[in-house]
């Protein structure tokens, strides 16, 4: 089963239907013992960074989060979700995240003819053996709808990245156990959903071997 954490910040019906839709099961989880039960674990999320983390620190699951990570569990986060596994945000001011990539969370900077928030959609270049984007053709089209981004301290955990304001802006990670896009997947169409069923198999994958 994969549990998708209800911070009760972005649209979850949503989420759940993309993964109905390509035949995955999943539930919401708001109880930090869930985790554990968890084959896989998605973090979504919209909005401000602090929002994000205390919401998680409201519901206790920032502990059991990390746990899992140490464990093994995938984990996979997505648009406000995906800057949470980093180390900390520069959004409205400085503040700590769950430390499960080394990066930080930075504002985007435009270039002529460019803005910010970056809404609609981007082709993306995926790093040759990026997990999450096997099989997917090169430079395929996500929806994004963000105003920050995750910048990797280590170039091996970037797995996508997209240009913008002149510079390549990363939007895609994989280190180990730990995946996280910018995009909303649920939102971009069939590619989207090629992306998370790549994430279902890593969890089934991980699951068979650990049973």
């Amino acid at each position: 089963m994969i549990s998708i954490i209800d911070t009760g910040i972005g649209n979850l019906a949503s989420i759940q239907r993309a993964f109905t839709i390509i035949g995955a099961q999943t539930c919401l989880i708001s109880d930090p013992a869930a985790i554990h039960r968890s084959d896989g674990i998605v973090l979504p999320g919209v909005g401000a960074f602090r929002d994000g983390m205390d919401a998680l620190e409201r519901q206790n699951m920032i502990d059991p989060l990390r746990q899992a990570a140490r464990e093994g569990k995938p984990i996979l986060g997505f648009c406000l979700g995906m800057q949470l596994l980093a180390d900390a945000s520069e959004e409205f001011g400085e503040y700590d995240g769950l430390g499960l990539i080394p990066a930080h969370v930075v504002a985007l900077k435009p270039g002529p003819g460019e803005r910010v928030p970056n809404i609609g959609w981007c082709d993306v270049d995926a790093r040759d053996g990026a997990r999450l984007f096997q099989d997917i053709p090169k430079s395929s089209s996500f929806y994004f709808a963000h105003s920050y981004y995750l910048e990797c301290q280590n170039f091996d955990h970037i797995a996508a990245s997209i240009h913008y304001g002149n510079n390549e802006v990363t939007v895609a990670i994989e280190h180990k156990n730990i995946f996280g896009l910018q995009c909303h997947p649920e939102k971009s169409q069939a590619v989207g959903l090629d992306v998370l069923t790549r994430f279902v198999t890593i969890v089934e994958h991980h699951k068979s071997e650990n049973t």
